[in-house]
Protein backbone atom coordinates (compact mmCIF):
# COMPACT_ATOMS: atom_id res chain seq x y z
CA UNK A 1 0.00 0.00 0.00
CA UNK A 2 1.45 3.31 -0.68
CA UNK A 3 2.02 5.01 2.23
CA UNK A 4 0.25 8.58 1.60
CA UNK A 5 -3.11 9.50 3.14
CA UNK A 6 -5.02 13.21 1.94
CA UNK A 7 -7.21 14.17 5.07
CA UNK A 8 -10.15 16.18 4.77
CA UNK A 9 -12.86 16.14 7.44
CA UNK A 10 -16.17 18.27 8.46
CA UNK A 11 -16.28 16.16 11.22
CA UNK A 12 -13.00 15.41 13.48
CA UNK A 13 -14.69 12.86 15.48
CA UNK A 14 -12.81 9.67 15.85
CA UNK A 15 -9.77 10.95 13.75
CA UNK A 16 -7.24 10.65 16.52
CA UNK A 17 -7.32 6.38 16.79
CA UNK A 18 -7.00 6.91 12.50
CA UNK A 19 -4.38 8.68 12.78
CA UNK A 20 -2.08 7.07 15.24
CA UNK A 21 -2.89 4.06 13.39
CA UNK A 22 -1.32 5.82 10.06
CA UNK A 23 1.88 7.20 11.85
CA UNK A 24 2.43 3.01 13.22
CA UNK A 25 2.66 2.08 9.71
CA UNK A 26 4.76 5.00 8.32
CA UNK A 27 1.67 7.05 6.51
CA UNK A 28 3.12 10.76 5.68
CA UNK A 29 -0.47 12.97 6.12
CA UNK A 30 -1.36 16.22 3.37
CA UNK A 31 -4.71 17.94 4.47
CA UNK A 32 -6.96 21.04 3.97
CA UNK A 33 -6.19 23.89 6.60
CA UNK A 34 -9.33 23.19 9.16
CA UNK A 35 -7.82 19.24 9.14
CA UNK A 36 -4.61 19.91 9.48
CA UNK A 37 -4.92 22.33 12.48
CA UNK A 38 -7.06 19.61 14.33
CA UNK A 39 -4.20 16.67 13.00
CA UNK A 40 -0.98 19.51 14.39
CA UNK A 41 -3.11 19.73 17.84
CA UNK A 42 -2.91 15.80 17.98
CA UNK A 43 0.44 15.84 17.82
CA UNK A 44 0.87 14.60 14.28
CA UNK A 45 2.56 16.16 11.08
CA UNK A 46 0.84 16.60 8.26
CA UNK A 47 1.57 18.98 5.09
CA UNK A 48 -1.20 21.51 3.86
CA UNK A 49 -2.49 20.76 0.86
CA UNK A 50 -1.50 24.32 -0.96
CA UNK A 51 1.68 23.71 0.44
CA UNK A 52 1.55 20.08 -2.08
CA UNK A 53 0.55 21.59 -4.74
CA UNK A 54 2.11 24.46 -5.09
CA UNK A 55 -1.37 26.35 -5.02
CA UNK A 56 -2.74 28.92 -2.45
CA UNK A 57 -6.01 28.39 -1.49
CA UNK A 58 -8.54 30.36 -2.86
CA UNK A 59 -10.55 33.22 -0.77
CA UNK A 60 -13.43 31.82 1.43
CA UNK A 61 -11.46 28.42 0.62
CA UNK A 62 -13.82 27.71 -2.50
CA UNK A 63 -10.88 26.14 -4.27
CA UNK A 64 -8.52 24.18 -2.70
CA UNK A 65 -8.09 20.13 -4.36
CA UNK A 66 -9.33 20.65 -7.50
CA UNK A 67 -5.30 20.57 -8.97
CA UNK A 68 -3.88 17.67 -10.94
CA UNK A 69 -1.22 16.59 -7.74
CA UNK A 70 -4.83 15.79 -5.71
CA UNK A 71 -6.69 14.16 -8.52
CA UNK A 72 -3.75 12.56 -10.42
CA UNK A 73 -2.49 10.95 -7.16
CA UNK A 74 -5.81 9.47 -6.71
CA UNK A 75 -7.05 8.52 -10.20
CA UNK A 76 -3.65 7.74 -11.86
CA UNK A 77 -2.23 3.90 -11.81
CA UNK A 78 1.39 3.90 -11.08
CA UNK A 79 1.98 0.26 -12.63
CA UNK A 80 0.60 1.48 -15.69
CA UNK A 81 3.96 3.02 -17.92
CA UNK A 82 2.18 5.88 -19.16
CA UNK A 83 0.97 7.01 -16.33
CA UNK A 84 3.64 6.59 -14.70
CA UNK A 85 5.07 8.95 -16.85
CA UNK A 86 2.92 11.16 -17.03
CA UNK A 87 2.80 11.22 -13.12
CA UNK A 88 6.90 11.64 -13.06
CA UNK A 89 6.34 14.88 -15.66
CA UNK A 90 4.44 16.39 -13.83
CA UNK A 91 5.59 15.86 -10.16
CA UNK A 92 2.07 13.55 -9.14
CA UNK A 93 2.97 11.30 -6.09
CA UNK A 94 0.26 9.09 -5.64
CA UNK A 95 -1.94 8.95 -2.63
CA UNK A 96 -2.82 5.53 -1.30
CA UNK A 97 -5.56 6.58 1.53
CA UNK A 98 -8.69 9.36 1.17
CA UNK A 99 -10.37 10.23 4.30
CA UNK A 100 -13.24 12.67 3.53
CA UNK A 101 -16.84 13.49 5.55
CA UNK A 102 -18.45 16.05 3.24
CA UNK A 103 -19.29 19.80 4.40
CA UNK A 104 -22.98 19.30 6.50
CA UNK A 105 -25.40 20.18 4.01
CA UNK A 106 -27.73 18.02 5.78
CA UNK A 107 -27.37 19.69 8.78
CA UNK A 108 -27.94 23.48 7.11
CA UNK A 109 -30.94 23.03 5.36
CA UNK A 110 -31.89 21.47 8.83
CA UNK A 111 -32.41 24.47 10.38
CA UNK A 112 -35.73 26.00 10.14
CA UNK A 113 -34.44 29.93 8.78
CA UNK A 114 -31.72 28.92 6.41
CA UNK A 115 -31.28 30.88 4.18
CA UNK A 116 -30.99 29.87 0.19
CA UNK A 117 -27.05 31.62 0.42
CA UNK A 118 -26.41 29.83 3.64
CA UNK A 119 -27.34 25.90 2.50
CA UNK A 120 -25.81 26.95 -1.08
CA UNK A 121 -22.43 27.38 0.66
CA UNK A 122 -22.47 24.27 2.66
CA UNK A 123 -22.29 22.37 -0.84
CA UNK A 124 -19.05 20.56 -0.97
CA UNK A 125 -17.61 20.69 -4.33
CA UNK A 126 -13.72 19.56 -4.12
CA UNK A 127 -15.06 16.41 -1.58
CA UNK A 128 -16.90 14.36 -3.98
CA UNK A 129 -14.77 15.23 -7.08
CA UNK A 130 -11.84 13.74 -4.55
CA UNK A 131 -14.45 10.64 -3.46
CA UNK A 132 -15.40 9.97 -6.57
CA UNK A 133 -11.55 10.31 -8.20
CA UNK A 134 -10.57 8.27 -5.39
CA UNK A 135 -13.55 5.53 -5.62
CA UNK A 136 -12.72 5.18 -9.63
CA UNK A 137 -9.22 4.82 -9.31
CA UNK A 138 -9.72 1.50 -6.31
CA UNK A 139 -12.29 0.30 -8.74
CA UNK A 140 -9.78 0.65 -11.88
CA UNK A 141 -6.39 -0.03 -10.08
CA UNK A 142 -6.84 -1.07 -6.47
CA UNK A 143 -6.01 1.88 -5.06
CA UNK A 144 -6.96 4.13 -3.34
CA UNK A 145 -8.52 3.51 0.01
CA UNK A 146 -11.42 5.75 0.38
CA UNK A 147 -13.23 6.39 3.48
CA UNK A 148 -16.22 8.84 3.98
CA UNK A 149 -17.44 8.15 7.02
CA UNK A 150 -16.28 8.08 10.81
CA UNK A 151 -18.17 4.95 11.88
CA UNK A 152 -15.55 3.03 8.91
CA UNK A 153 -12.14 4.26 10.61
CA UNK A 154 -12.69 1.28 13.20
CA UNK A 155 -12.80 -1.00 9.71
CA UNK A 156 -9.81 0.12 8.23
CA UNK A 157 -7.60 0.68 11.85
CA UNK A 158 -8.79 -3.26 12.55
CA UNK A 159 -7.77 -4.24 8.96
CA UNK A 160 -4.23 -2.21 8.94
CA UNK A 161 -3.21 -3.55 12.52
CA UNK A 162 -4.16 -7.05 11.23
CA UNK A 163 -2.20 -7.16 8.26
CA UNK A 164 0.86 -4.90 8.16
CA UNK A 165 -0.43 -1.67 7.06
CA UNK A 166 -2.63 -3.09 4.66
CA UNK A 167 -6.18 -2.96 3.26
CA UNK A 168 -7.57 -6.03 1.87
CA UNK A 169 -8.74 -5.53 -2.07
CA UNK A 170 -12.17 -6.73 -1.09
CA UNK A 171 -12.20 -4.15 1.15
CA UNK A 172 -11.26 -1.78 -0.92
CA UNK A 173 -14.35 -2.25 -3.70
CA UNK A 174 -16.72 -2.40 -1.17
CA UNK A 175 -15.74 1.13 0.23
CA UNK A 176 -15.24 2.30 -2.96
CA UNK A 177 -18.77 1.31 -3.23
CA UNK A 178 -19.99 2.83 0.06
CA UNK A 179 -18.14 6.46 -1.50
CA UNK A 180 -20.50 6.05 -4.93
CA UNK A 181 -23.51 6.21 -2.65
CA UNK A 182 -22.39 8.60 -0.58
CA UNK A 183 -21.91 11.18 -3.43
CA UNK A 184 -25.53 9.80 -4.96
CA UNK A 185 -26.78 10.56 -1.62
CA UNK A 186 -25.59 14.16 -1.29
CA UNK A 187 -26.44 15.39 -4.36
CA UNK A 188 -30.13 14.05 -3.90
CA UNK A 189 -30.15 15.89 -0.73
CA UNK A 190 -28.96 18.93 -2.76
CA UNK A 191 -31.21 18.56 -5.66
CA UNK A 192 -34.35 17.77 -3.48
CA UNK A 193 -33.40 21.15 -1.05
CA UNK A 194 -32.90 22.99 -4.40
CA UNK A 195 -36.48 21.80 -6.03
CA UNK A 196 -38.00 23.03 -2.82
CA UNK A 197 -36.57 26.46 -2.70
CA UNK A 198 -35.82 27.71 -6.22
CA UNK A 199 -38.57 25.56 -8.34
Amino acid sequence: MIRRALISVSDKKGLGELLGVLEKHGFGLISSGGTAKIIRQLGYDVIEVSDYTGYPESPDGLVKTLQPKIHGGLLLDPNNPAHQRYMDEQGIEPIGLLVVNLYPFEKAIEQRDVELIEAVENIDIGGPAMIRAAAKGALLHGRPVIVVDPSQYQLVIDEMNRENGEVLPETVKRLAVKAFERTAEYDCLIKDYLRKVVG
